[in-house]
């Protein structure tokens, strides 16, 4: 019990200290601007749009990998799925 709290209190410690160097960030990032004050507004915006470069380099690297992997791991059906088509333009789910 002894080690569950020690690593409890320790990751509360963590947690506290994540959390104080967080808040400092805007105003660090506010501090790095040099010259003219930019207002809240713009520096939110930055924020999001950092954020969604973030993201978006995420899901591209997450489909790649998924690439990746897909290719590694073929079966022979993969090799052959349309090897006796005579028309190279197939249509499916038309609906008729």
């Amino acid at each position: 019990m002894k080690l569950l709290r020690r690593r409890r209190a320790t990751l509360h410690d963590l947690e506290a200290r994540l959390q104080e160097s967080i808040a400092q960030i805007p105003a660090a990032v506010e501090a790095a601007i040099p010259g003219k004050r930019y207002s809240k507004l713009a520096v939110t915006v930055a924020w999001v749009a950092g954020g969604l470069g973030v993201v978006t380099l995420g899901l591209l690297a997450g489909r790649e990998l998924r690439v990746r992997y897909k290719f590694k791991r073929r079966t022979p059906y993969d090799y052959y799925a349309h090897a006796g088509d005579q028309t190279p333009d197939l249509e499916f789910g038309v609906g008729i």
